[in-house]
């Protein structure tokens, strides 16, 4: 799971369906991915304008899957519950 990612990092939310993307902060992003039907969140990805190192992985990549989109959500989630 990604969980060192600022929230204020520029980002780009893409729909591999050929949907205009999303050109904002991660956390803007990862707010819109929550908002997408099923069938497209699971096509989405997120490029990053920085990479990030992941777990189990030799280099720093610049693309987040879908399932890490969701554990982002979930992070973004507990945090605006708290704050």
């Amino acid at each position: 799971m990604v969980t060192t990612i600022a929230w204020d990092q520029p980002a780009t939310l893409i729909d591999l369906d050929g949907k205009a993307p999303l050109i904002s902060t991660l956390r803007e992003c990862v707010r819109h991915f929550v908002m997408m039907k099923a069938s497209a969140r699971a096509e989405a990805r997120v490029l990053l304008t920085q990479p990030t190192f992941r777990e189990g992985r030799k280099t720093r990549t610049w693309i987040l899957e879908p399932v890490e989109i969701e554990g982002l959500a979930v992070i973004l989630r507990k945090e605006e519950a708290s704050a």
